[in-house]
């Protein structure tokens, strides 16, 4: 049983360092919704989100007035609407009306995000898919709210190499319908391998086929707490490191299920995962490349860097399953560069860059994460940035995502600035070299010898 003395145990940690829930996701499953007119579809989407969501804000707010935790975001996914609009969509305008249609239910219901504007072509592309991926850089320059991914790839189909190739196209265009806010647009779209189907983080949250009619899935965050714990552990060998960590992770994930378990029985609604994701944001002291120095590096990016991190990523797992049931989702550490203070000061200063970010993603959370790179990046580059990212979720059996931003206009040595959450990022450098006659080969790179298991 979770109690009220867990919860004012937690004060410290959330008035001092920090700690909050960063979202409470409701996931919708919008199969009941089909049609084969989008007119209707659209009028059907649009009531079905305000119906089950129209409480959602309000029991956020009333468990944070509560229980004095902050909950930052509420936000809702949607199954995968290249599904959702097979039957309806015969142009890239159809998705972007359904996409219109999100957003206005987004802001009707008051979430800042609704993530599910998404297509699943892993193996293989259908017309549907097709359609939804080529009407994302309209869909996302024309609303606020929606947010899209695309999985192209997993352990067991290999890398659809065909969508890697048309989605640096896509981003590139998504910058440019974007560009006078700094290509925002491109901060709104995930690309993932062995994307999981309860992710209540975006960009990449989407209702997975899998789930139940509508579900609550919560994120929680707490990197400053994490870091202040390190603070006293310096003279500690690497395994009592790993269980001060642990013991602290497992105190956030409790906090977490609280507010799950709260949420799910004042709306009715069945209790889904907890994610405990380390989601820094641009705050002083919600940092993930701090506590990386905590641990004896001096700049995030120094030798050492990716076995510091596997051991944050480990732990924090380890303590989240001990403290709940139903830990999913993500869970572990984020490194989105735009979003964590300290990652930027690494960029600026010298110690970080893409290559070695690159290496962290294979024992992280998820990816290349909020990077800014220059808006005369070819297309071809940015889909063999992807392939090599996938590659890397491909063969680890792991989720691995890539949210590239190709700033239009801007170049090395400038900064994006994209506002809130989003905070602002360095313009990274790029390898250069072109990569260009092997992402237009075309055709899928075959699933990994281990895949297959039965």
């Amino acid at each position: 049983m979770i109690n009220i003395n867990e919860v004012i145990e937690t004060n410290n940690m959330i008035e001092k360092e920090n700690l909050d829930v960063r979202t409470i996701t409701l996931g919708i499953s919008l199969l009941d919704c089909i049609s084969d007119d989008v007119d209707k579809l659209a009028e059907n989407i649009y009531r079905k989100i305000t119906s089950v969501a129209k409480d959602l804000i309000k029991v956020g707010s009333d468990i944070e007035k509560e229980y004095a935790i902050p909950i930052i975001n509420k936000r809702i996914s949607v199954t995968p609407m290249a599904i959702i609009g097979a039957s309806a969509c015969r142009s890239t305008d159809d998705y972007v009306k359904l996409a219109t249609t999100l957003d206005k239910a987004a802001k009707t219901v008051g979430v800042n995000f609704l993530g599910g504007f998404s297509a699943l072509p892993a193996k293989g592309m259908t017309r549907s898919e097709e359609l939804l991926i080529k009407s994302i850089p309209e869909a996302l320059a024309a609303t606020e709210n929606v947010c899209a991914s695309v999985n192209l790839g997993s352990t067991k189909t290999g890398i659809n190499m065909d969508a890697v190739r048309l989605m640096g196209d896509i981003i590139k265009e998504t910058a440019e319908r974007t560009k006078e806010r700094d290509s925002i647009g491109c901060a709104k779209l995930v690309v993932f391998t062995n994307a999981p189907d309860d992710n209540p983080f975006m960009a990449g949250a989407f209702h997975g086929v899998t789930e139940t009619d509508d579900v609550i899935n919560v994120g929680v965050s707490g990197p400053g707490v994490i870091k202040t714990a390190l603070k006293n552990a310096h003279d500690l060998d690497f395994c009592a490191l790993c269980e001060v960590i642990k013991k602290t992770a497992f105190k956030i994930t409790r906090l977490g299920q609280l507010v799950a378990q709260e949420a799910s029985r004042r709306m009715g609604i069945p209790f889904g995962i907890v994610d405990l994701s380390l989601a820094p944001t641009p705050a002083i002291g919600d940092s993930i490349a701090e506590i990386l120095e905590e641990m004896g590096l001096e700049k995030v990016g120094a030798p050492g860097t990716t076995a510091a991190l596997a051991l944050l990523n480990d732990s924090v797992k380890k303590g989240g399953i001990m403290a709940s049931p139903s830990v999913g989702g993500l869970s572990g550490a984020f490194i989105p560069v735009s979003e964590d203070h300290g990652m930027i000061d690494a960029v600026v200063k010298g110690s970080l860059n893409i290559e070695k970010l690159e290496a962290m993603t294979c024992v992280c959370s998820v990816g290349l994460d909020m990077i800014a790179i220059p808006g005369d990046t070819p297309a071809t580059t940015i889909s063999g940035i992807i392939a090599d990212e996938m590659a890397i979720g491909m063969i680890n059996q792991k989720t691995t995502a890539v949210r590239i931003i190709p700033v239009a206009g801007k170049g090395l040595g400038e900064s994006a600035e994209f506002g809130g959450l989003l905070g602002s990022a360095p313009i990274m450098k790029v390898n250069t070299f072109s990569c260009e006659e092997f992402v237009n080969r075309g055709g899928r790179i075959p699933a990994p010898i281990h895949s297959f298991k039965n």
